[in-house]
């Protein structure tokens, strides 16, 4: 084995960087989790991260994986048999939609493209059509990780209001959560799914519903079946700063110290600082000649850019090359986009440094690769960061 000195950069969409603050919080004693002193924290993070969601109603945490809480959404709101909407997006939209195949619902798609991201009024067309309000959900990726795209939950909740469509509106905020702005009330969401290893900068392992009153009013008549799952036994013991079962207390630990750093820095400076990140990202990009794969610049995401390669190239070869060379990880192209793009996280624990090493490693790895590019896209994004 080649020994590899200085840090490992891990740049891809998640999970991210965990900070050494939260790394340092988790380091310490696992405590009973029937105890007061856990009823204590798990009080707290519960009210907080109603502050991370700028959710008034409940915010459920599972020891899982964001998947996880995909079907949790689905099986705490919804019956056999029950018609969803969902839309042509991208790699985890897809995800979600097989998620509720699986489970038994019948599923329709708004047709999309994966350039694009989705389109509201698209969404009001199908909604208009559905006369008898047979879709009982809609399902939206807020941020789609695979393409780089940020869709405008705020105009699909009104091509629900414009139509007067009681469908539930559920949205996958995986990458977006502390990241960009997100607003579960505001916006009109009733289920939305979180992960704890991107924004929140916490290591994978902690998943989240944010549930609003309809949401809730539809789990007391959902039938599809459920244990884990269970909204109403998590509420149940939540009430007392508990679990229905065993939580992973170290990751809550972190998620406690990671959500102070939030409450530090500040939302407004913290989605600033992504939003700039991203500008000087795409700057290098351009200057390299690619091509980002977001055709929409009003819907470019400040958690990742997702990058083509130029035909006749390898997207997987690029960061094969690039992981051998500089010890670096970038994302891969999921689903139809495998070998085409490579994809950049720049969300989470990141600063200008960090960043600007990201992009050194990746110009040296254009040029080793021999994919066809131009020289000063770090340039250009120091000029960015330096202004």
């Amino acid at each position: 084995m080649t020994f590899r000195s200085g840090r490992h950069f891990l740049q891809v969409p998640g999970p991210t960087n965990v900070p050494e603050r939260v790394l340092r919080a988790m380091n310490r004693p696992t405590i009973d989790h029937r105890g007061p002193d856990f009823a204590r924290m798990a009080t707290e993070i519960l009210k907080d991260l109603q502050w991370v969601f700028r959710a008034s109603g409940p915010v459920f945490v599972f020891p899982s994986s964001a998947t996880g809480c995909w079907e949790a959404s689905l099986v705490n709101t919804l019956s056999p048999g029950d018609k969803v909407l969902t839309c042509d997006q991208g790699y985890f939209a897809d995800g979600w939609r097989a998620t509720a195949e699986r489970m038994g619902l019948e599923v329709d798609i708004v047709p999309g493209d994966w350039r694009c991201g989705v389109d509201p009024a698209a969404v009001e067309d199908k909604l208009a059509k559905d006369t008898a309000h047979e879709y009982r959900a809609l399902l939206v990726v807020h941020n789609e990780t695979s393409t780089g795209i940020t869709n405008p939950l705020a105009a699909v909740r009104q091509a629900l209001d414009n139509t007067g469509h009681p469908a539930l509106l559920m949205a996958d905020a995986v990458s977006s959560l502390g990241s960009m702005e997100y607003e579960h009330d505001a916006w009109g969401v009733d289920v939305t799914v979180a992960g704890s290893q991107k924004g929140l900068m916490v290591p994978p392992g902690l998943g989240f519903n944010a549930v609003s009153e309809k949401a809730l009013e539809a789990n007391r008549s959902a039938g599809l079946p459920r244990s884990y799952w269970d909204w109403q036994a998590m509420r149940s013991f939540n009430e007392d700063g508990f679990f229905p079962y065993t939580p992973a207390t170290n990751l809550l630990y972190g998620l406690r110290e990671a959500i102070s750093m939030l409450r530090e820095e500040g939302p407004e400076t913290v989605f600033a600082r992504h939003q700039r990140f991203a500008e000087a990202t795409r700057r290098a990009v351009n200057e390299w000649g690619l091509e980002i794969y977001c055709t929409d610049p009003a819907k470019y995401s400040s958690a990742l850019t997702a990058i083509l390669v130029p035909e006749g190239s390898d997207a997987d070869s690029l960061r094969a090359v690039i992981l051998d060379r500089f010890d670096m990880s970038l994302g891969a192209g999921l689903g139809r986009l495998k070998g085409k793009v490579f994809r950049i996280g720049h969300l989470g624990d990141l600063n200008d440094l960090m960043l600007a090493g990201t992009l050194c490693g990746i110009e040296m790895g254009l040029s080793l690769a021999g994919v066809p590019s131009s020289r000063g896209g770090v340039a250009a994004a120091l000029d960015c960061l330096s202004a």
